[in-house]
């Protein structure tokens, strides 16, 4: 297969799976407006996800790599996902979907920091400014201090640190551990949270629309996670990575054609300066990493591998 054609497919499965993930944030939202509580909804959606990615796992290794998942990073991992999940969702039921979604596009660079910080990679000065220069467009799009500034838009940060943890910690586990028992683990503990949540809130029978709507949602949440999977196998990185911000042109039409959001100035500004220093981290890393591949092959190759 030819890069441009494999590129081509790579890039094609991850605006899919970026209108997956939207999709079913559309869908839980709507659910969430329609009356059913938060824990209701997160125990649900996660029971139905959770039945279709057991299936799925145990097709692809879960029996072999059981013994495995009791390792503690797969445990630091499910947390993140956890916690950013409650965080993200409470976030959304809160606050209109295109500015949480802009919001977190900020994560490919708060992972840029932490890989810095805590896992020693290498990071030049040219992506450091990138990183704070993209925080600048959240602090453009919250606008603390100022009479627009929704307090909520905190929880879509602190969602974006245990989402980053999860990441960072990915990056670490081994890679005989297959991709679906550890999204088995995920599902898992997003369900059991949305379980340990239904004492704190009153149960509302779902009505016929809401439970089809969740299941609609997981199955497109189940899009957006294995897309984004095949995309990154089948295509160059620094090709597919940068389609993963047509999440935000998604978010902004299905809040417009849905609940009539019509963003401001202030969080377009904000939006682009951070979908810009994403795709440039992208772009920088992975020149940063074909001029490593060039160092190993020729050593006496001058100039610096970190950018």
């Amino acid at each position: 297969m030819t890069d441009f054609k494999a590129n081509l497919q790579g890039i094609i499965a991850m605006c899919a799976a970026m209108a997956g993930i939207i999709l079913n944030d559309a869908c839980v939202k709507t659910v969430s407006e329609s009356g059913l509580p938060t824990g209701e909804i997160i125990f649900v959606r996660g029971l139905i996800a959770f039945s279709f990615i057991t299936v799925l796992a145990l097709r692809f290794g879960l029996r072999s790599d059981f013994p495995r998942l009791f390792d503690r990073r797969i445990g630091w991992r499910t947390l993140g996902e956890v916690a950013g999940t409650a965080f993200y969702l409470t976030a959304l039921f809160q606050m209109a979907i295109g500015p949480v979604t802009a919001i977190l596009q900020a994560l490919p660079l708060m992972i840029t920091a932490g890989a810095a910080i805590f896992l020693r990679e290498k990071v030049g000065l040219h992506r450091w400014a990138a990183v704070l220069v993209g925080f600048a467009g959240v602090l453009i799009i919250m606008r603390p201090g100022l009479e627009g500034f929704d307090a909520t838009g905190l929880l879509v940060v602190i969602s974006m640190l245990f989402i980053a943890l999860r990441d960072l910690v990915t990056r670490t586990l081994p890679a005989i551990v297959s991709s679906y028992s550890i999204t088995w683990c995920a599902a898992l503990g997003v369900c059991l949270l949305g379980f340990a949540m239904l004492p704190l809130e009153d149960w509302t029978m779902p009505t016929g629309y809401q439970f089809g709507m969740m299941v609609v949602a997981s199955i497109f949440l189940l899009i957006g996670y294995f897309g984004s999977i095949a995309a990154m196998r089948i295509g160059e990185i620094s090709a597919v990575s940068p389609f993963r911000y047509t999440i935000v042109v998604w978010a902004l039409l299905l809040g417009y054609f849905i609940w009539g959001e019509v963003p401001d100035l202030p969080t377009l500004i904000g939006t682009a300066i951070i979908v810009a220093m994403g795709v440039y981290t992208v772009f920088r890393e992975r020149r940063t990493a074909r001029r490593a591949m060039r160092a190993v092959s020729h050593p006496a190759a001058p100039g610096p591998i970190s950018e």
